[in-house]
C-alpha cells in the first residue's frame, strides 16, 4: 500500500528506540491518537540531529493535543542508541532524548510511504500526519539539505484537528484562535478580511495618519 490522502496510512512494524529501551511497535499501537510519523536521512549527521531535539523539545505540546511523535530512518536501532547516548557536543542526541527512534533497516517503512532514496538507502524528510482513525491527513516532504518547522507540524495538527472538531475550514495561515470559514456561510468571513484589508490600506495611504497638534504658546 503507497501513501495516499484521505487513505489509511500504510500499516508499519518495527524497532523502537526510546528511553535508552527496544521494543517492538506497529502504527495499530497508536489507534485513537494523532501521529506525526516523520523521516530523516541519517544518524550521526548535520540537519538530522537539530529537527529531532526541536521536536524532542516540543513533545509535551505534542501530547497536550493528544498527538505522538515518531522519528524514522533506515539506519539500525543499534545506531539509534548509540547516538542517542552520543553527547549533545558531539553531535549526538543524548542524554535526555524523550523521543522515540524507528528502526526502518529492510527500507519497508520508508518505501511504503515514498520517501526513499534507493540509490542511496535512505530517506527524504517525509512528515506524515495520521489521525486517530489511521486515515493519512497530509504530508510535507523536503529534500534533504533543509530542515523542518515544528511549529508548522503542530499548527497543521491543531488545524485539522479543529476542522474535524468544528466542521469549518481553516483559511491560509491559519493559526489557533484566528478566524476560520463557515462554507455555509463564507461570505461573513471574506467580508470581514476585506473590510480590514481596507481599514488596513487606508490607514497607510499618505496624508491619512492624523496631524500632529501644534504646541501651545507658552
Amino acid at each position: 500500500m503507497s501513501a495516499r490522502i484521505q487513505k489509511p496510512a500504510p500499516e508499519f512494524t518495527g524497532t523502537l528506540v526510546k528511553n535508552g529501551e527496544f521494543s517492538e511497535i506497529s502504527l495499530k499501537d497508536y489507534a485513537g491518537k494523532w501521529v506525526v510519523l516523520f523521516f530523516y536521512p541519517l544518524d550521526f549527521t548535520f540537519v538530522c540531529p537539530t529537527e529531532i531535539l526541536a521536536f524532542n523539545n516540543a513533545l509535551d505540546q505534542f501530547a497536550a493535543i493528544g498527538a505522538e511523535v515518531i522519528g524514522v530512518s533506515t539506519d539500525s536501532e543499534y545506531t539509534h542508541l548509540a547516538w542517542a547516548q552520543t553527547p549533545r557536543k558531539e553531535g549526538g542526541l543524548g542524554p535526555d532524548l524523550k523521543l522515540g527512534l524507528l528502526a526502518d533497516r529492510n527500507h519497508a517503512v520508508s518505501k511504503a510511504y515514498g520517501v526513499l532514496l534507493e540509490e542511496e538507502g535512505i530517506a527524504l524528510r517525509g512528515t506524515f500526519f495520521i489521525d486517530p482513525k489511521g486515515v493519512l491527513r497530509a504530508s510535507h516532504i523536503h529534500d534533504l539539505p533543509v530542515g523542518r518547522s515544528v511549529e508548522e507540524t503542530i499548527r497543521v495538527v491543531k488545524a485539522f484537528q479543529f476542522t474535524d472538531e468544528h466542521g469549518e475550514v481553516c483559511p491560509a495561515g491559519w493559526e489557533e484562535g484566528k478566524d476560520t470559514i463557515d462554507t455555509d456561510n463564507a461570505s461573513k468571513y471574506f467580508t470581514k478580511q476585506a473590510d480590514e484589508s481596507d481599514a488596513t490600506n487606508k490607514r497607510k495611504e499618505p496624508g491619512s495618519a492624523e496631524k500632529p497638534s501644534k504646541r501651545a504658546k507658552a
